[in-house]
């Protein structure tokens, strides 16, 4: 009799360590929390090159590119291993900017390159427009809040990536007497435009294209 209840007391001690060691798992233990990210952080770009992957993100938060678009940015990255999506979006950024600050102005040059003809006839085209109306814009890209790849396809040599931005621009439109005839510089405007981008990736030049634009509904 007391050798069973030494081995009853061995058995309970060996318990009430494994119990003390691995915790005991109901199925509603309380998850750890996370501490979220601070909202007003934003991610500086590198300098350096970052190392390729499909699943870099530009901004904290932000997808690379939307589930739909995958296919399409594999099959870039398979025709062009050099690719690289954070890179991109980055240039795509700038050239966003770059371009719309140029149209503002009313001074195309600068980006002549980076437009195709069917582009830059239709951005020229309004420029002269808004001078023959003796208008000038005095518009500030305030921020990019994201910009995503949205659709993504290649067909042979010719790579296609159309960019979703989220951006908030303050419009202003003055006359010929520098009133202001519409908008305010104090209220920034969300907008949603899609911008589509092409390049050749049989040839050495990595700049990319603008081939079309619109605004996202």
């Amino acid at each position: 009799m007391t050798v069973i209840v030494i081995l009853a007391l061995v058995a309970l001690f060996i318990g009430l360590r494994l119990y003390s060691v691995l915790g005991e798992r109901t199925g509603h233990e309380q998850q750890p929390i996370l501490k979220p990210a601070d909202p007003d952080a934003r991610v500086e770009p590198r300098v350096s090159q970052p190392s390729v992957t499909t699943t870099t993100t530009t901004d904290a938060g932000d997808m690379a590119y939307v589930p739909t678009a995958g296919p399409g940015v594999r099959a870039i990255l398979a025709a062009d291993p050099a690719f690289d999506v954070a890179r991109f979006l980055e240039g795509a950024k700038a050239a966003y900017r770059m371009i719309l600050e140029a149209f503002w102005k009313g001074d195309l040059a600068e980006v002549r390159s980076h437009v195709d003809d069917h582009v830059f006839q239709t951005f020229n085209e309004a420029v002269a427009q808004r001078n023959k109306d003796g208008l000038a814009l005095d518009n500030r890209l305030v921020a990019i809040e994201q910009a995503v790849i949205a659709e993504a396809a290649v067909d042979r040599s010719l790579a296609v990536l159309t960019v979703r931005f989220e951006a908030d621009i303050a419009a202003v439109t003055r006359n010929a007497e520098r009133e202001v005839v519409a908008g305010s510089l104090s209220d920034a405007v969300q907008t949603r435009d899609l911008w589509t981008f092409r390049r050749d990736l049989s040839t050495r030049d990595p700049n990319w294209v603008l081939i079309e634009t619109d605004e996202e509904e």
